[in-house]
């Protein structure tokens, strides 16, 4: 296994800095999240602890072992891209087994290893296939196998469904949560912008803005206790329901937020009364978007289906125990 430390880690190309000085402890075993807005820093920090970019300043340790010059085939570390990356003239098993064969292992060894991966992403009948016969799925699960035969301490995986289609995302999603299940020595960085993948992956998520970790934590503590607007508004979809202006005045703050699944529809007793601008049914759940006066319209969370039609004057409440508040800095307002 792998414990991976960056100490006020910093990357700048020319006069930009990218990463701007991250503090961050992967522990053994876990799997970590990179997540953020586009141009945040998260494929770059991932890059850095691959060994593909060169650290400006600051150290990276794996186990106590500080790394920063050395080459990344000799940090036992494995990656996958989102571009797959597969040689089109080789077949899936070729594939699969050409890292072991430039690091001259025997045959034997190598078949043994190429199988037990095949077999683990269930890609065993797809070995003498190319590349071009194969699905987007069955492709990034030959690249995951890929990575497997190499038997990583560290593997790193930079937005690997994002070119997969939604039932293939959802899919591949859980051959690599079965992945982290089976390979516990393993550790795992993964770096992606879709809400779903970190939580449903991650055991932590690091979330990223303009090259400064925001906040680390458990996926349901960042969902739960974010520290700041920032994280509040990032994490979760749909996104929290933010209000500003006299409305969040009257709770002592500069902004409160409150989640869909928190907010109930009340006309006995209202907080607030608005109308019923757009409405979506997606079958378990019915997402009322409703205009209360606020800069967008709040969205309330029923289950099942609803009767309240579009147009609709309605009442609505929030549970005052989930809801956050924040100052003009962003800050929350214990």
């Amino acid at each position: 296994m792998a414990e991976i430390q960056l100490k006020d880690v910093r990357k700048s190309y020319g006069s930009v800095d990218v990463i701007k000085g991250v503090d961050l402890e992967i522990r053994d075993g876990e799997f970590m999240v990179f997540v953020g807005p586009s141009g945040c820093g998260k494929s770059t920090l991932l890059r850095l602890i691959a060994g593909l970019e060169d650290i400006t300043s600051g150290d990276l340790l794996f186990d106590g072992k500080r790394v920063n010059d050395l080459a990344p085939s000799k940090r036992g570390i494995a990656m996958v891209f989102q571009s797959y990356a597969l040689y089109p003239h080789m077949k899936v098993y070729d594939n699969m087994a050409f890292g072991m064969k430039l690091a001259k292992a025997g045959p034997d060894e190598i078949r043994r290893r190429v199988e037990k991966a095949a077999k683990m992403l269930h890609i065993d009948h797809l070995l003498d296939r190319l590349p071009k016969q194969l699905s987007g799925g069955q492709r990034q699960r030959v690249a995951i196998g890929r990575a497997i035969v190499r038997d990583p301490k560290v593997f790193l995986f930079d937005e690997p469904l994002s070119n997969l289609d939604a039932a293939l995302r959802v899919a591949t999603r859980l051959e690599i949560a079965k992945l982290h299940h089976e390979m516990k020595n393993v550790t795992m960085i993964y770096v992606t912008h879709d809400q779903v993948e970190a939580m449903t992956l991650a055991d932590r998520i690091c979330v990223l803005r303009d090259g400064l970790v925001m906040q680390v934590g458990t996926p349901s503590e960042l969902y739960e206790r974010p520290n700041s607007l920032f994280v509040a508004g990032f994490i979760g979809s749909p996104k929290m329901n933010f209000v500003n202006g006299q409305i969040a005045q009257g709770f002592n703050a500069h902004t409160i937020g409150i989640r869909s699944e928190h907010m109930v529809v009340d006309n006995a007793d209202p907080v607030w009364r608005g109308k019923v601008v757009h409405a979506e049914n997606l079958g378990s759940d019915n997402f009322l978007f409703v205009d209360i006066g606020s800069e967008e319209p709040v969205l309330v969370r029923q289950e099942g289906k609803t009767a309240i039609p579009w147009g609709a004057e309605i009442g609505v409440r929030p549970l005052i125990e989930n809801l956050h508040r924040f100052d003009e800095t962003g800050n929350p307002i214990r």
